[in-house]
């Protein structure tokens, strides 16, 4: 392997190249009209434009991508994260074309991929799965109602083939069943083109703990600990960290061991994500779905282990990684992850796109770490996802970490257009945080104080 595509932009985009750079990879960038003086696209060796700024008319034209590959030289296609990260079909016809693909077989993303499919392959493995129903394809009703009621509510209804936050809604009560299936199987079939939904099992004490794990395609696996998401908008994650606050040892021990069993017993390759909820008053966990992908939080994972997910992700995939025991990874501090994003927390969040007059990230702060795909005087366009940053702070304890991501943040210039600094901040200083009480509705619970802040 000598020359890597990175399928994707911004952020995730210039983080693999840094990547690339210190494996002595040439890199190669692929960018739409909208990121022709984009930042992922000068920080790479070589860049092709391949098509208009909507993702559906560049970043998601495989064809275009392979293209960009063939017309380059490169050898070896990293999808990132989001766009065609999960696609099998991307995978299969990068592999197809001859090139090295960054990521697991394709077979696991399909599996996964399919968040039904990926419950009964945890429950073969011995992973407790939340209580759910069959699927229910668009137009079929039938026995929704005794399905829900077997499931129990508060229930949520989820697109089979989603994620990512999308294509999930809460249902509290009977009357609202119905109407609440039908809505999303029409968006799931609109977004995933898979209309097909399920129904869950809500906790509503919740957090969301993950673990990321790392397979070697040959039944063995490892983990590098867990990481607390539980910190949502819009069941989107703004604050991540590593390791979780108060989870008991042994319960953080018996999820890691129950990831490891279900990579083992899918033989997977690379870097993924096994996620689970857990009862924030119970500790009991449960499997909600596996990302095949490197995750948006990585960079926690990173800070407290040592390891450059990325590189192990290349190296597996070039043939100069192999297996090595658990007991070869340690976890050092706490990491705190804050994403930036440009968006308007006083009006439910929404994207705030415009120029960025003034962005000075606290490039020179010691344990911190920025990663971003944009500079002064770029525009945060209204075609991709709003996050302009993430502001990683690492500390021995977790209470270091915290205030060393609250003077990060303070530290952070950024003007032009409306973003979530400040909300971050006082997320950080809220004191049930402070005391690590986090869970999945915390954002909503305490939205009126945390703004006011």
């Amino acid at each position: 392997m000598k020359k890597l595509l990175v399928a994707n932009r911004g952020e995730i985009a210039c983080r693999i190249f840094r990547s690339c750079r210190a494996l002595g990879l040439s890199s190669v960038a692929v960018y739409s009209e909208a990121d022709a003086a984009s930042a992922h696209r000068l920080a790479a060796d070589e860049a092709v434009l391949i098509g208009p700024a909507p993702a559906r008319d560049s970043y998601l034209q495989v064809e275009k991508v392979i293209e960009a590959a063939r017309q380059t030289g490169a050898d070896a296609v990293h999808p990132g994260y989001g766009f065609l990260s999960e696609n099998a079909g991307f995978a299969e016809s990068v592999i197809a074309a001859g090139l090295t693909w960054i990521g697991p077989d394709p077979q696991s993303i399909r599996d996964m991929g399919d968040k039904q499919r990926a419950r009964q392959i945890a429950e073969d493995a011995g992973v407790p799965v939340v209580p759910g129903s069959r699927r229910f394809e668009p137009g079929d009703l039938d026995g929704l109602q005794e399905a829900a009621e077997a499931v129990g509510y508060p229930l949520l209804v989820k697109a089979a083939g989603g994620g990512g936050g999308i294509g999930m809604r809460r249902v509290d009560a009977p009357g609202k069943l119905e109407e609440t299936v039908v809505a999303t199987q029409s968006m799931a079939q609109k977004s995933f083109s898979n209309g097909a939904v399920f129904l869950e099992r809500f906790v509503p004490k919740a957090r969301h703990v993950e673990i990321q794990v790392f397979g070697f395609g040959d039944g063995r696996a490892i983990h590098l600990f867990e990481r607390d998401c539980s910190l949502q908008r819009r069941f989107q994650k703004v604050i991540e960290e590593a390791r979780a606050p108060g989870l008991p040892d042994e319960v953080a021990r018996a999820m890691a061991e129950a990831a490891v069993r279900l990579c083992e017993a899918t033989r997977y390759s690379g870097a993924g994500t096994v996620e689970f909820i857990v009862d924030a008053e119970s500790f009991a966990f449960f499997f909600l779905e596996m990302n095949t992908r490197i995750q948006v939080e990585h960079p926690v994972t990173e800070m407290i282990t040592g390891r450059d997910l990325v590189a192990m992700q290349i190296d597996l995939a070039r043939g100069s990684l192999t297996a090595f025991p658990q007991t070869e990874i340690g976890a050092r501090g706490h990491a705190i992850e804050c994403r930036i994003y440009a968006e308007d927390p006083a009006k439910m969040f929404m994207p705030a796109p415009g120029p960025l007059t003034i962005f000075h990230p606290p490039v020179d702060m010691a344990n911190v770490r920025v990663d971003s795909g944009y500079r002064e005087g770029d525009t945060v366009t209204p075609f991709y996802d709003p996050m302009i940053a993430k502001l990683i702070a690492h500390g021995g304890t977790r209470e270091e970490a915290r205030r060393t991501a609250l003077a990060a943040l303070a530290a952070f210039r950024i003007d032009g257009i409306r973003n979530n600094r400040t909300f971050l901040m006082a997320c950080l200083e809220d004191g049930d945080f402070v005391r690590g009480d986090v869970h999945t509705g915390f954002i909503d619970a305490h939205r009126t104080r945390l703004l006011a802040a």
